[in-house]
């Protein structure tokens, strides 16, 4: 097993601070009037995954499956359960997450490499492979904050997935860029399912998921919906989809 995940559940803890001024928030920290309440962001999820698997995961916007990735990728710890992962993690979740924006590309592929525990020889061995694989050759003295969204997710994705992890984290990287580096990038995905990496992937496209995922996480507002065979949560996800949307084009 590489990916076990038992009961996780995420809490944030919400005050009244944002609605009140400084003045205000004073006057009530002094009288402690200061309201808190607690949200859940994940709530008693369970699942585990072996090697190879592919992880799709699902559910409209709010739904806790950035935070379930953060939780799995060890950037965020539960506030219950557990997560148990044996394999080195290579996790791509926030666009520019891990970057230093005044260094070069050249720099930060180097310094990105050394963040996910690699040699300086190893990522001297990668780095043609990956400016090419990004299609940013002619670019490797230029800064990373002048990079555009699109040259900025081609690079992280080109180094998460040419640094032969074991364990790949995408947060809706797939998205990104032009058709050709689209289809480019879901035919690499293939082939690191076939070397036997486990990945977990976030993503609003159902073709997608049935397309590359042999397993599928459906979450809702926190709560684990279905977790199973591709086909069989994605059709019930698609029904619920279609009927929500029925729902509002009534209402208006």
């Amino acid at each position: 097993m590489v990916i076990d995940v038992k009961n996780v559940t995420v809490q944030y803890t919400i005050s009244n601070f944002r609605e009140i001024g400084l003045k205000e928030y004073l006057i009530k920290k002094v009288k402690r009037d200061i309201k808190t309440e607690q949200f859940t962001a994940v709530d008693n999820v369970s699942f585990s995954l072996d090697e190879g698997d592919f992880l799709g995961i699902i559910g409209t916007n709010g739904a806790g499956k950035s935070t379930l990735l953060k939780v799995i990728s060890g950037i965020m710890k539960p506030a219950k359960g557990s997560v148990t992962v044996n394999g080195k993690i290579a996790a791509l979740l926030e666009l520019g997450s891990g970057f230093d924006p005044d260094l070069t590309i050249k720099e930060n592929v180097f310094l990105r490499g050394a963040m996910l525990g690699y040699t300086k020889e190893f990522v001297t061995e990668k780095y043609k492979d990956i400016l090419e694989y990004a299609e940013l050759t002619e670019f490797e003295n230029r800064a990373f904050k002048q990079l555009s969204s699109g040259m900025k997710s081609r690079l992280a994705f080109s180094i998460s997935c040419l640094m032969e992890p074991e364990i790949l984290i995408l947060d809706e990287v797939l998205s990104v860029g032009d058709a050709a580096f689209r289809a480019k990038s879901e035919a690499t995905m293939m082939n690191i399912i076939k070397n036997g990496c486990c990945t977990l992937f976030v993503s609003h496209s159902l073709p997608q998921v049935r397309r590359l995922c042999n397993k599928v996480l459906w979450l809702d507002k926190g709560k684990q919906i279905a977790f199973g065979d591709v086909n069989t949560v994605c059709d019930k996800y698609d029904r619920y989809i279609r009927t929500v949307t029925n729902m509002q084009n009534i209402k208006m």
